[in-house]
């Protein structure tokens, strides 16, 4: 049999023969599973295959998932961060592996596929360093002093249901299942079936770190199906992906009586202000807009400059646009990769056209590039763009930006403001007290002063997530540990029942209630 580009490109790569074959091979199935199909956006061709699973598989997956979650909530939180730490460390030393597995599924760039790696360390160290505390038992005040007290304890949800997307696999896997591993839980992930292998490979290395088996399971197939099943099965549901889906989840959710958190689309604004050096701001424009070809819930899709910085910003924008460079080696050079398939293509190239149908104007870019990859589109730059055309309204999750000029500052926030999605946006300032000031003013769940959205993200102390369309609840910092247990208050009378002493007349003892409630009341306002 003739090899395939595909094939040429497995060679070329760390990713031993046979390797993707065994890490499918490891989905447990009843057997009646059919198998889908998965293809590289380097060449569009395949590159092995995965079960898809049916509701009984997922039903089964965590039925193992919640056995083994019994013992693995009598550890202690400790020898749980132990855990996770040493898997941060293989995650670094297999490197050169998993980056080829995440550049093949989804045809990004080297650099940006790192980020991916860099990203999983950092949060098994933080939690594995915050996670203890966080979750010890907490004194709070009782309801009578020194009659009372109270403690409230954290416990383990049981078993969280992770639902991976494609754009950033390894990433989006972890960040979400590791602090749920660490506060006593099972997982089950369930990865887009365009990327499945990544995440497979990262549950070798729990297992390699001392993870007990079959506490993270793996179920791949099609979202109609397994999406669903898993939801209706656990105990909490984390949910990276579209809005549309996202409410689908969260109806759902709702239904079966269990929490969610969901990450979902961003319409970002970047704003631009008159005190702001243009080349810088055109540096980080570049940066948030074409990172994995734009297939980034944080990027900045509209751009609002003041006008006084209009015609210098967009001539050092364009000018580093089009410098940026196409590719798809395994290797650190290409700045821009591919969209992850056709139908992707397809929607951003829509935008597009329908964009100077309207009558936008191209500052740069605007076409595919089937000579550099099937699915690749040159980093495009769209000005005089309508406010009521798709690209202006609807995220375009591709390559492609709008700029607008704006008068002032009141005008920058207003418009920034003005869209249903609330993710991630930025200020651009030299001033950066003044920058914070405008930061405060943008409905957005995150806002990044002078940096589109790494300082933000990577600032795993601090929560991240979503207002309106954009999802509910939060990642990273404590709020993105204490999403998967149940707070338990237990509450002791060091004097029997709160309630009249043998003797006492009701009356007196209403008084005496009275009495102390406005104590109370006096001391909640001057005691800190």
């Amino acid at each position: 049999m003739a090899r395939t580009n595909a094939s040429r490109i497995l060679e070329e790569t760390t990713i031993e023969s046979g390797r993707l074959e065994g890490l499918a091979a490891r989905i447990e199935t009843s057997g009646d599973s059919s198998s889908l199909e998965v293809r590289t956006p380097v060449t569009d061709e395949p590159i092995g295959a995965i079960p898809a699973c049916t509701a009984d598989d997922v039903a089964a997956a965590v039925d193992r998932a919640r056995s083994a979650q019994a013992d693995w909530e009598r550890a202690t939180v400790d020898q749980r961060a132990a855990i996770l730490e040493r898997f941060g460390d293989l995650v670094l030393n297999h490197r050169a592996e998993l980056l080829d597995v995440v550049q093949l599924e989804t045809g990004k760039s080297r650099q940006h596929a790192l980020e991916e790696i860099l990203d999983v360390p950092l949060t098994c160290s933080y939690y594995a360093a915050k996670g203890p505390s966080i979750l010890a038992d907490a004194d709070r005040s009782g309801a009578i002093p020194l009659a009372s007290e109270a403690t409230v304890t954290y416990d383990p949800v049981g078993v969280v249901g992770v639902i991976s997307p494609w754009n950033y696999p390894l990433t989006l896997a972890m960040t979400d299942a590791i602090p749920a591993l660490l506060a006593g839980n099972a997982v089950v992930c369930k990865p887009d079936e365009r990327t499945p292998f990544i995440a497979l490979a990262l549950a070798d290395l729990l297992v390699a770190a001392g993870l007990p088996d079959g506490l993270f399971q793996i179920v791949t197939g099609e979202g109609a199906t397994v999406g669903p099943a898993l939801i209706d099965a656990v105990d909490y549901v984390a949910f990276t992906g579209g809005t549309e889906t996202g409410r689908t989840v969260a109806e759902r959710a709702g239904r079966n009586l269990i929490d969610c958190s969901l990450e979902l689309g961003g319409k970002n604004p970047m704003v631009v202000l008159d005190d702001a050096d243009p080349e810088t701001a055109a540096r980080g424009a570049v940066k948030g807009a074409f990172t994995n070809a734009g297939q980034l819930c944080l990027a900045p899709e509209r751009i609002y400059v003041d006008d006084r910085r209009y015609d210098e910003f967009v001539d050092a924008f364009v000018g580093a646009t089009r410098r940026l460079e196409l590719g798809l080696e395994f290797d650190y050079g290409p700045e821009v990769g591919s969209l992850i398939d056709g139908d992707h293509l397809e929607g951003v190239r829509e935008h597009v056209e329908s964009a100077v149908a309207d009558g936008a104007s191209l500052l740069s870019g605007g076409r595919a590039r089937p000579d550099v990859g099937p699915f690749c589109y040159e980093p495009t730059i769209l000005a005089d763009v309508d406010p009521d055309s798709r690209v202006a309204c609807e995220e375009t999750f591709g390559p492609v930006v709008s700029v607008y000029p704006v008068s002032g500052v009141d005008e920058a926030i207003e418009r920034a403001n003005d869209s249903e999605y609330g993710l991630n946006a930025s200020v651009w300032t030299t001033d950066r007290e003044r920058g914070r000031g405008v930061a405060r003013e943008i409905d957005c769940g995150t806002v990044c002063v002078n940096d589109p959205y790494t300082v933000g993200w990577a600032a795993t102390d601090a929560p991240m997530g979503g207002v309106g369309d954009s999802g509910l609840g939060r990642r990273h910092g404590p709020e993105g540990l204490r999403r998967y247990v149940d707070a338990r208050t237990i509450a002791t009378s060091r004097i029997g029942p709160l309630d009249a002493p043998p003797g006492v007349s009701p009356r007196w003892f209403a008084r005496f209630m009275l009495g102390l409630t406005m104590v109370q009341r006096r001391l909640a306002r001057w005691v800190p």
